[in-house]
This record gives structure tokens, sequence and C-alpha cells, in this order.
């Protein structure tokens, strides 16, 4: 079965991304690292293609120039277990960055996160059209989300 890897273009920060992200996450790690060559066309002996792995996902990075830049229309989720996990990743991606609404954030490098409890899916959608409007209107007032607000909301509680 083929494999789907994650291929994020980077002006020339793709190893210090790499390296930031293996930082923040468990099970994380660099591998190989291919390097410009003097056939170019970047700097020979600069990081060309980053492979590294997210919580054991495998991901790529490019050292490609200025040419693409990320934005929302592609972000990582990252769904944690309890409102210490959600702290901890929304101020280590987030630091340099800049957070937006609604579990939104964008890294120092530009990319996209959202940070979100698990379980939104269904507090956002579940079988109480009532209780997922009261958790939403919850989260639309939101920049980090906080899992006790979102559910005392849907449950009518605030």
């Amino acid at each position: 079965m083929p494999r789907v890897t994650p291929f994020l273009w980077f002006d020339s920060e793709a190893l210090e991304a790499a390296e930031h992200y293996v930082a923040i996450f468990p099970n994380s790690e660099i591998g190989d690292i291919s390097r410009y060559t003097d056939a170019g066309p970047g700097e020979a002996g600069k990081p060309m293609v980053v492979a590294f792995s997210l919580d054991g996902k495998a991901m790529m990075a490019l050292n490609g120039g200025p040419l693409f830049k990320f934005s929302e229309a592609v972000s990582f989720t990252v769904t944690c277990a309890d409102q210490d996990e959600i702290d901890y990743y929304w101020e280590r991606l987030g630091e340099g960055g800049q957070y937006s609404q609604c579990g939104w954030l964008k890294d120092k490098f530009g990319l996209s996160w959202q940070v979100v409890p698990d379980g939104m899916g269904e507090l956002m959608a579940g079988p109480d059209p009532d209780a997922a409007k009261r958790g939403m209107a919850a989260v639309l007032k939101m920049t980090k989300l906080e899992i006790d607000v979102i559910r005392a909301a849907a449950r009518g509680e605030s």
C-alpha cells in the first residue's frame, strides 16, 4: 500500500524547523539529510531535503527558496488528551509565531497548526444540536481552547 508523507517547502529553514518540531513531539527524530551539490540550485553543502518523523509519522522538509509560502489552507492538527497537553503544544508551537482563534496558530515558520482536545468532533457535532451549538459558541470566543469551558458550555452551564 502506498504511503503518504507530508512534504513541507521552506525557504532555507528546513533543518531548523525539523529540529524544532522534533524537540516538541515525543517519539520523533531527524532522519536522512540530503544536501545540495555543486549542481545546485542551492548552495553546495546546505541541506536540501530533511527527512524526519513526528510521533512516528514520516515527514519531509525542503529548502526550496522563497517562491512558496505556507497558508491556512493546509494545517496540522494536534489532538490532545487534556488541558496540560493543549497548554504545552499551544505554547511550544506558537512561540515566535502568531496565535489565532479557535485553537489555530501559525508557528515561527508560518506553518498552521490546530491544537484541539480529543473528542472535539463529538463536542461540535454530537447528537444534541443545542449542546453542539453552545460548545461551538464557546470555541468561537477562544484563542487557545479551554476544555472545561467548552464542555460546561455544551452542558448549558455557562
